[in-house]
């Protein structure tokens, strides 16, 4: 018997390790495109659970029922699907890491608010996307830069400018007034002699070039990363929204944007070497 008992352990023991050269990686298909995402170590509660709920095809046919351009877009309501409430007791207890940023394309995960939730944890299966601010916006002034411009657009010598602006305003784009303004900060500083940039360095490394949302890090888990597919998250945030009438928010999607997920394996090093993602206990 014991050695049935010792034979058994040994089974368990080897079963449980896997091979560290190896991961798993999700796909999450869209009308739009596809986005891979890798799934953090140091968050090993989320990662058991996003891989759950994605191979059991949980998320399929859920949508992104949430979307916020130049903030994040929000999914994965598996309890609505299956018309029930979430339970309080499937919440994921936090692990908000420092060094897991809210850089564009951070997979991270859903939850109540401080009031609700003391304990920030997070939701048994919503997951929010990070689209984020650009580089050029977290970098600029873009107060000053907003009060300029409305100075500069007076001057009839910009009228086509302001052309652009009035068109883009009838369209309730304020993404797209944002990037305009953007593209003009060089002629706003030469007019007016002043420097509309903000020091970088004020932002972690990991922000720099891509940009994100840091007003969120250190408040919700972060627990993966968009490797291939940055420009999918750009369409989906792009789609007409209306208000959400239980929010006020204008975030609800016009037309659903349903996705389903795969599972991925995939040796840690092709990872690397195709997507350019370097784990932290990578090993030659």
């Amino acid at each position: 018997m014991k050695k049935i008992l010792f034979s058994l352990l040994i089974v368990l023991v080897f079963a449980g390790c896997g091979d560290k050269n190896k991961d798993y990686l999700v796909k999450i298909k869209t009308e739009y495109g596809d986005m891979l995402v890798v799934l953090y170590d140091e968050t090993p509660l989320h990662k058991k659970n996003f891989l759950e709920l994605a191979r059991s095809g949980k998320y399929d046919s859920t949508n992104f029922h949430r979307i916020v351009e130049d903030f994040m877009i929000q999914g994965g309501n598996v309890a609505e699907k299956e018309g029930v409430q979430e339970d309080e007791g499937d919440r994921i207890p936090a692990e908000i890491v420092d060094g897991l940023y809210h850089v564009k394309g951070a997979l991270a995960a859903a939850r109540q608010g401080d009031a609700n939730n003391p304990e920030k944890k997070s939701s048994a299966s919503q997951f929010y996307i990070i689209d984020g601010m650009s580089w050029e916006f977290m970098t600029t002034d873009v107060r000053q830069l907003n009060q300029r411009m409305s100075e500069l657009l007076q001057d009839t010598a910009y009228s086509d400018l302001l052309k652009e602006f009035q068109e883009l305003a009838r369209n309730r784009d304020n993404a797209g007034m944002t990037a305009l303004s953007i593209a003009n900060k060089e002629l706003v500083e030469e007019k007016y002699g002043v420097d509309l940039s903000v020091d970088a360095s004020e932002y972690p490394e990991a922000y720099h070039g891509i940009g994100g949302y840091p007003p969120l890090d250190g408040e919700y888990t972060v627990f993966g990363k968009v490797i291939d597919g940055l420009e999918v998250i750009d369409k989906i945030a792009e789609v007409k929204t209306k208000r959400n009438p239980a929010t006020g928010e204008q975030s609800a999607p016009v037309e659903d944007v349903f996705l389903t997920m795969e599972v991925v394996e995939m040796k840690k090093k092709e990872v690397t070497e195709q997507y350019g993602y370097e784990y932290p206990d990578s090993e030659e």
